[in-house]
């Protein structure tokens, strides 16, 4: 990232607490400043120099770090906007951090960026041009207790939800924040015009390049048995409806022209058994196998929490109704 000179100078201000940003962000020392990178998970250790200067310096380091995707900040520098919006610092004269959030925002939207406070009362940053949030959403670190309780009632939303519902009410605004676009619903209804897929998509790489993906999508459990229980599926469906996905054409209407689909997710809203995944595996060629994306019930619900995405409404009434 390249920011203006200025603009570097006020954010070193502000992380200092120098001057009119002392009322709401703490005043920090040197030793203070090392702990505050050390917060931000930043091995930077203050050598007693002009503390303005010297953070400038390291906020230089950070910008010059490589980012996490496209239009995706250096995570160094998501990690100190949370570190200094954290809420458990707030002052007698700011008690809900909209000062302190108003004057960082003075900052850092000259550059194209924009902080705010999510439901959980976390710091977020939005890309101000293409209103994209920015995370460093790790599925697989620890909750929160509010993501907990997230978690469990979107496990008991997939428990009852039917397929259509899978698809429309959590695959869809999934796909669509993790910044896919064209998330299309390829006729699950009426079954004419799938050839082997639920949804189709394509995301754009930094490069510009476009992939195309294609989702099969079933709601339980997604095993190998020769017979399947009521609520599996059977691992051999799966085979024929994903050679079919890989083999037909999309038509991509922004481009005006068809396509292959160049990886396919296997979906389920339960467990995908090993056995499914290996049997999966030995039936498809070296090629095609490194085509097959596996998502379970595990990845769909902890991608959603983490990510924030709102719950779908019959999961909150679902929740309303257990409670009551």
């Amino acid at each position: 990232m390249k920011w203006k000179k200025r603009n570097v100078r006020a954010l070193a201000d502000i992380i200092c607490g120098n001057d009119d940003f002392g009322t709401v962000f703490k005043y920090r020392s040197s030793s203070h400043l090392t702990f505050f990178f050390e917060d931000c998970d930043l091995e930077f250790v203050h050598d007693g120099s002009t503390r303005w200067i010297w953070v400038s310096d390291r906020l230089l380091e950070v910008f010059d770090d490589p980012p996490a995707g496209a239009n995706v900040p250096p995570a160094g520098f998501i990690r100190i906007v949370r570190t200094l919006l954290n809420k458990r610092d707030a002052t007698p004269s700011d008690p809900d951090r909209s000062k302190a959030l108003a004057s960082l925002n003075a900052v850092i939207t000259d550059e194209g960026w924009e902080a705010f406070y999510d439901d959980n009362g976390i710091a977020q940053l939005r890309h101000i041009q293409t209103n994209s949030i920015t995370d460093i959403a790790n599925p697989h670190r620890a909750m929160t207790k509010a993501e907990l309780e997230r978690r469990d009632q979107l496990t008991a939303y997939l428990d009852q939800c039917s397929e259509d519902d899978l698809i429309e009410q959590v695959l869809v605004p999934l796909f669509k924040h993790l910044g896919f676009q064209r998330v299309t619903v390829a006729g699950h209804k009426d079954k004419a015009l799938e050839y082997g897929k639920d949804v189709w998509m394509k995301f754009t790489l930094p490069t510009l390049h476009v992939l195309y993906f294609g989702i099969q999508a079933k709601k339980g459990k997604l095993d190998s048995a020769g017979l399947s229980k009521s609520g599996s599926a059977n691992v051999g469906e799966i085979y024929n409806q994903t050679l079919m996905m890989l083999g037909h054409e999309i038509f991509d209407p922004e481009t005006n022209r068809r396509a292959l689909v160049d990886h396919a997710f296997i979906v389920a809203g339960g467990e995908i058994t090993k056995q499914a995944r290996n049997w999966l595996g030995g039936k498809l060629d070296a090629v095609r196998r490194s085509q097959i994306i596996f998502m379970d019930r595990d990845d769909i619900v902890n991608l959603f929490v983490v990510n924030n995405i709102a719950l779908p409404k019959s999961a909150v009434e679902l929740e309303d109704d257990i409670l009551f």
